[in-house]
């Protein structure tokens, strides 16, 4: 199985001097590029408030908008594997 780890994949390890930065805005572009793959499972680190989280805040996606990315991305993951599944790609 392939599970790919969208909120890491944005870190910037050693930017800050206490803690990594990161880019949150990407996790939602690279996690449906993912799921176009097919990919068997998704990683994705989420925090109430982001901007306060004690490790990898900057790179965490907000837990408000956590419903409607994994709304999304299991939409397009319904379309891929069923497209997959009938020969089509």
């Amino acid at each position: 199985p392939v599970v790919f780890d969208a909120t890491h994949s944005v870190k910037f390890p050693g930017v800050r001097v206490v803690s990594s930065g990161g880019d949150r805005e990407m996790v939602p572009v690279l996690s449906r590029a993912a799921s176009a793959t097919a990919v068997h499972g998704l990683f994705l680190e989420t925090h109430p408030d982001p901007e306060r989280a004690k490790s990898d805040g900057p790179n965490s996606w907000p837990m408000r908008d956590m419903r409607k990315l994994l709304e999304t991305l299991q939409e397009l993951d319904l379309i891929v594997k069923d497209k997959i599944a009938s020969g089509d790609i």
